[in-house]
Parts: C-alpha cells; sequence; structure tokens
C-alpha cells in the first residue's frame, strides 16, 4: 500500500528507458517497389511490356519498306515516269531514319543523357524524323496531284506508248506521254492504284514521323528535367513534415 508504483514507461529489472519506448520501429522510409523517379523512367520507355520508341522505329522501316518497294513498282509502269511520281527516295529516306532510331533504341537509349553521344544521337533522331515527316508530306502532295489528273484524262493507245490528253476545247492542251505501255490500262488502272496506295502509306508514315518527334521532345523536356524537379519537391515535403 505505501510502495510508489512504478511508471508504466519503465520496466523493473534494467529495460529501457522510457524515451528509447517512445522510438518509432522503422528509422528509415519502407522500401516499395521503387522509387518515384525509377519508376517514371521505366514507364516512360516501356508500354505493354515494350519499349515505345522502339515500335515507333518499327513501324517506320516497315512503312519505309512499303514506300519503296510501291514506289520501284511505279517506275516499272513506265520508263518516261518523272522521280516525283514515284517515291521510293521518300521510302528510302524513312528507312535510313528507322535504321538509326533501332540502333539507338537498341543499344544506348536512355531517357536521361548520360553522355555526349546519346545527347547527339537523340538530336539526330528527332532532325532525321522531322525531315522524313516533310519528305512523307511532299511525297503525299505529288502522288494526289497525279491521281487528281488521271481522274480527268483521256488516254488512248499508240506503238508503245500511251497519249493522254486533259479535257480541254483547246486544240494545243497539254499532252502527257507514258512510253513502254502497250496497254493504257496499266495508266488508268495499276499506276492510279499505286497512287492511292502511295498516298496512304506516305499519310501514315508522316503521322508515325510526328509521333516519333513529339516522343524525343517528351522524353527529353517533360519525363527527366520535370520528373526530377517533382521528385525533389516531393521529397523535400515529405522532410519538412517529418520535422
Amino acid at each position: 500500500m505505501g510502495k510508489d508504483k512504478q511508471p508504466r514507461g519503465q520496466q523493473t529489472q534494467g529495460g529501457p528507458p522510457a524515451a528509447d519506448a517512445a522510438e518509432p520501429d522503422e528509422m528509415g522510409p519502407k522500401k516499395g517497389k521503387g522509387a518515384p523517379k525509377e519508376r517514371g523512367e521505366e514507364e516512360a520507355q516501356t508500354c505493354c511490356g515494350c519499349r515505345f520508341p522502339l515500335l515507333l522505329a518499327l513501324l517506320q522501316l516497315a512503312l519505309g519498306i512499303g514506300v519503296t518497294v510501291v514506289g520501284f513498282l511505279m517506275a516499272s509502269v513506265s520508263s518516261s515516269l518523272l522521280v516525283r511520281d514515284t517515291p521510293f527516295w521518300a521510302g528510302i529516306i524513312v528507312c535510313l531514319v528507322a535504321y538509326l532510331g533501332l540502333f539507338m533504341l537498341c543499344v544506348s537509349y536512355q531517357v536521361d543523357e548520360r553522355t555526349c553521344i546519346q545527347f547527339v544521337m537523340k538530336l539526330l533522331y528527332f532532325l532525321l524524323s522531322a525531315l522524313a515527316l516533310m519528305v512523307c508530306v511532299l511525297a503525299m502532295a505529288f502522288a494526289a496531284h497525279h491521281y487528281s489528273q488521271l481522274t480527268q484524262f483521256t488516254c488512248e493507245s499508240t506503238l508503245n506508248s500511251c497519249q493522254c490528253k486533259l479535257p480541254s476545247s483547246e486544240p494545243l492542251s497539254r499532252t502527257f506521254v507514258y512510253r513502254d505501255v502497250t496497254d493504257c490500262s496499266s495508266i488508268t488502272g495499276t499506276f492510279k492504284l499505286f497512287l492511292l496506295i502511295q498516298m496512304i502509306l506516305n499519310l501514315v508514315c508522316g503521322l508515325v514521323c510526328l509521333l516519333a518527334c513529339f516522343v524525343m521532345w517528351k522524353h527529353r523536356y517533360q519525363v527527366f528535367y520535370v520528373g526530377v524537379r517533382m521528385y525533389s519537391l516531393t521529397t523535400s515535403k515529405g522532410q519538412q513534415q517529418k520535422v
């Protein structure tokens, strides 16, 4: 009855003081699946289990090969076709851009440029993708112009050639001659279909190149720098709350 009771925070035999008992169980932050910065980099590089820029480079390669093959098939229809009417050159340029992208993305691609070589390769890929975009738009414009003319042509076959004219009342209207053509149906039918395919392929290829430029810009200015800044702000706020 007369003895004083001991405080709850102390133990009877050699126990730690109450201040030690009040210390937190875990001294550091819990380790989760990864830091926010690492998760952001992984999400920026992957899409459905595969790196998203790698998919763009593969699409560029496939579309570039398609444009090149169709361009050479168009050149085989007639020997008098101009280079602008057979845009195999657009496909070759897109294939070169795709090869550079595949080398960069499969070998040394990272969201943050840790070396000067990575920065130069990403900048070169961005500029070449922009050049391929303009080339695809130019090739699509040439194909659309020739396609619109073929829809108005009146063609007739001559000796190893096909002569086409625009419907006009003038007797001296311009005549378009397609040499090494035995049947005008190969111009009004097959070549016209090739022009339509070229317009579609170059349109899709231009959109892919535009998306590649956007992804390179986003990884350069949004994912890396903004991600580091936001991560530093969140960590500083968390430290202030702990204090």
